[in-house]
């Protein structure tokens, strides 16, 4: 399962459904998107420690951006640009998890609209 930078800062801010949520997975990985959305709020060298520690202590795989990515990605904005406000995050996300054949857990299903074999897992803050 991919998952979004909205679980993975939940977990870091101490959320324990997130912790829970995502020890549930046997695999976990992370797009190298999701992961630069995380360094932004990094605020010192402790928090990045803080967050390498974490995806090496969950054994996250980190997925790259490649060229059939990026392509679906700007067909998603294209698609979708006139009718939900997708930024290129989530569009690159979205391609990445479909590209990899994943499903993507988020916080934030309202990025996501319907597309072909994009599997969304709602992720719920309690």
């Amino acid at each position: 399962m991919i998952f979004d930078a909205d679980v993975i800062i939940w977990h870091l801010r101490g959320n324990a459904s997130a912790t829970s949520f995502m020890e549930a997975e046997p695999t976990r990985e992370v797009s190298v998107v999701s992961y630069m959305e995380v360094l932004g709020g990094v605020r010192d060298k402790k928090e990045l420690l803080k967050v390498k520690a974490f995806l090496a202590e969950f054994n996250f795989r980190m997925l790259p951006v490649n060229e059939s990515i990026g392509n679906r990605a700007a067909l998603y904005i294209e698609e979708w640009c006139l009718r939900i406000d997708m930024s290129p995050d989530d569009a690159l996300l979205a391609a990445t998890a479909v590209e990899f054949g994943l499903p993507l857990a988020t916080g934030n299903p309202k990025h996501f609209p319907p597309l072909a074999g994009l599997d969304v897992r709602p992720f719920r803050v309690v």
